[in-house]
């Protein structure tokens, strides 16, 4: 009982998915690159004009 041959078409498609995981590993870092230098430099924090009554 031995495995077929890999068709054709599940290279492509798995190149496919390579190439789309390797943009949402991107998509992911630049979101988190940014959300960390936004933390560091505090432009999360509200303006002190709107704490005061």
């Amino acid at each position: 009982m031995s495995f077929r041959a890999e068709h054709e078409i599940h290279k492509r498609r798995f190149g496919r998915n390579l190439g789309v995981a390797l943009v949402l590993v991107g998509f992911i870092a630049i979101v988190f690159g940014l959300t960390v230098v936004k933390v560091t430099r505090g432009d999360y924090e509200p303006e002190n004009s709107v704490m005061t009554n």
